[in-house]
């Protein structure tokens, strides 16, 4: 297999990446109080040393009150914990790699099954569950902690950001019209008004960070609650949606689904990421199962997943549908995969085991 498309180096702005290959965030919870560890750093550098082009951060929550919904999700302020991020970045680029952190507000969410509680109650754009509605101000503040993490992020040696704008959390409960049933600035009956927040977030932190540094946002049409749910029907809702966060700043969009092959939309074998690409002219990664026979809802009920061909994404790669390519759970069991698909080793790929969950491989 010639996967030659997947090993040109990537140049946009502040990132210039040894290949197309993304490791996706995943959320660890391996960060007592909040503050990454030194096992943390010697996790992502193992990374960076298995050539994966850029590493994207787990969910590493901005400065609010309520913005984890576990206590050992790493925070990104606060100076014990960017200590910690500073190890890991110093880490990640004594190796040769690059990195973003991943910027997140888990929004409203239910009580951890540990009993931890944040000291605030969790919040969002409207009261439900068991959270309250964000007032206009804890808005302001919400944008100001995203572009103060960002400007970290820049200061520290990170080679990018990610906000999190997916999967059910803050910002994707902003987009959503059954959890943002707000009437003011922030709401509204269409998609692109429910988009404010994040367009908001995004200004700030470009703001924050100048042009010459690339930002990222992750965004998703399912959540894990609502697997078939969908913010944009057609292409045209699609480009409502994301065009006005092209405009305001995003570089990269980060198009999460479960399955990369399969196409969005009835017409056209263009999964997210492609579609996003063509509609908004910047660049996209593709994630979803790469690599892997199972999608990531198996995870959830308890199955690993065995090793997939390759040969639809080098296909795709070569079609430049999208930029790059986020690999997740492969390369949490095995921080070399990237190095193993460079050398033709394929006959050596592993698949998923959920003991990985459970350690820093």
């Amino acid at each position: 297999m010639n996967t030659t498309s997947l090993f040109r180096p990537f140049a946009l702005k502040s990132l210039l990446t040894r290949n197309r290959f993304v490791m996706s965030p995943m959320t660890r919870a391996c960060s007592p109080g909040g503050i990454p560890t030194s096992e943390v750093a010697a996790y992502y550098q193992r990374r960076a040393v298995g050539e994966v082009g850029l590493i994207i951060s787990e969910g590493t929550v901005i400065d609010r009150p309520s913005s984890a919904d576990d206590g050992n999700v790493p925070r990104f302020y606060g100076e014990a914990s960017l200590a910690g991020w500073q190890q890991v970045i110093n880490s990640v680029l004594e190796a040769g790699g690059q990195m973003a952190p991943q910027l997140w507000h888990c929004g409203i969410q239910e009580n951890h099954a540990s009993g931890w509680l944040p000291p605030a109650p969790f919040e969002g754009p409207s009261g439900i569950g068991n959270g309250i509605a964000m007032s206009d101000a804890d808005i302001a503040d919400t944008i100001t902690a995203f572009g103060r993490a960002a400007a970290h992020a820049k200061r520290m040696g990170f080679n990018s950001v990610e906000v999190q704008g997916g999967h059910g959390y803050l910002v994707d409960q902003f987009f959503r019209e059954d959890t943002n049933t707000r009437t003011g600035f922030f709401g509204g009956k269409t998609l692109a008004e429910r988009s404010r927040f994040a367009v908001e977030i995004t200004k700030e932190i470009r703001k924050q960070v100048g042009d010459d540094f690339a930002v990222m946002i992750r965004v998703s049409q399912w959540q894990l609650k609502n697997l078939h749910s969908k913010l944009a029907h057609t292409p045209a809702e699609l480009a409502a949606w994301l065009t006005p966060l092209a405009d305001a700043g995003i570089d990269i969009f980060h198009c999460s689904t479960r399955r990369f092959w399969e196409p969005e939309f009835e017409g056209s074998e263009l999964n997210l990421a492609g579609w996003t690409k063509k509609l908004t002219g910047k660049a996209t990664i593709t994630v979803g199962s790469v690599g892997l026979d199972k999608d990531i809802i198996s995870l959830h009920r308890g199955e690993n997943a065995s090793p997939a061909s390759i040969e639809e994404l080098v296909r795709r790669m070569d079609n430049n549908e999208f930029d790059l390519v986020a690999v997740g759970r492969s390369v949490l069991t095995d921080p070399y995969w990237v190095q193993k698909v460079k050398e033709n080793r394929l006959n050596e790929l592993q698949g998923f085991n959920r003991e990985a969950l459970y350690q820093l491989i």
